[in-house]
């Protein structure tokens, strides 16, 4: 028994780093940068718990209008091919309430392969072509051929490489660089920033590997999103009229401001004595 006690030990010895050498302990996270300057693994897309601060699919089972408020300030994430990660804080959303919705791709409860994103479940991504050239970007919610329409994001990393997309896939578009305003402030711009198309039709974005949602520091508080009227929808009946596009109050990344709506929100705000938005 005393051999093997002492055999026991010498392999002890032998498997510890000599003495005056430091190992990094596993529950020490290292906060310096970088040791190499590829493309990193996102450092939201886990957290120091090693959980996940992506938004899963309970995030998105909800209905069409709370889930279009529910977005705002919430980061999406694009990795490209190469590993690039392209992120912007989503700012401006539309929501489509299915077949009684005249504005909708599924009015009248119509189904078609070209909409079937928006009868799959919650947090299915619903991608169309529009003009023969440019993607839409939505995200189906509960009830049937009900969505939210992405419509423009905050960019807030890789905009370079968003850029150089942007400016690629641009169509008979050439001449100056694209200021970063420029970027994503449009449903169409933000699907060529991140290059987004097609294929990324029917993918569920809570568990999708190249794209998804992770949760904002901090989403805006209620008076500070305006509720307006979609956009381009005009013959969509008293449906045009309807509030149902949100927007971040004061945010110079959202495509359109709608200035009635703006007056609104803030005589709702000053009435409730919070003006600081």
């Amino acid at each position: 028994m005393g051999q093997k006690k002492q055999r026991l030990l010498e392999a002890k010895r032998h498997q510890s780093p000599p003495e005056g050498t430091r190992t990094a302990s596993p529950k020490q996270p290292r906060l310096g940068p970088p040791t190499t300057l590829g493309p990193q693994r996102s450092i939201y897309f886990s957290s120091l718990k090693g959980r996940p601060a992506r938004l899963g699919s309970e995030f998105f089972d909800q209905p069409a209008v709370p889930l279009a408020r529910a977005f705002l300030g919430q980061v999406l994430v694009r990795r490209l091919d190469d590993g690039t990660e392209l992120r912007g804080r989503v700012v401006e959303t539309e929501a489509y309430l299915g077949p009684e919705d005249e504005a909708a791709h599924s009015r009248g409860g119509r189904q078609t392969p070209r909409n079937r994103g928006m009868f799959m479940k919650p947090g299915t991504l619903y991608v169309y072509l529009i003009y023969g050239m440019y993607f839409c970007m939505n995200v189906s919610s509960q009830g049937d051929g009900a969505c939210v329409l992405l419509r423009a994001l905050e960019p807030l990393g890789g905009l370079e490489a968003m850029r150089q997309l942007r400016h690629t896939l641009r169509k008979g578009v050439a001449g100056r660089a694209l200021k970063d305003l420029e970027l994503c402030n449009g449903p169409s711009k933000l699907c060529q920033a991140l290059a987004i198309d097609k294929s990324f039709d029917q993918r569920d974005l809570a568990t999708d590997e190249a794209v998804w949602l992770e949760r904002g520091p901090l989403g805006p508080s209620e008076p500070s999103v305006v509720a307006a009227a979609r956009v381009g929808i005009g013959s969509a009946g008293e449906w045009a009229l309807k509030p149902l596009r949100f927007y971040v109050q004061g945010s110079p990344w959202v495509s359109v401001v709608d200035r009635a709506a703006k007056r609104d929100a803030q005589a709702r705000a000053k009435a409730s004595g919070d003006e600081d938005f």
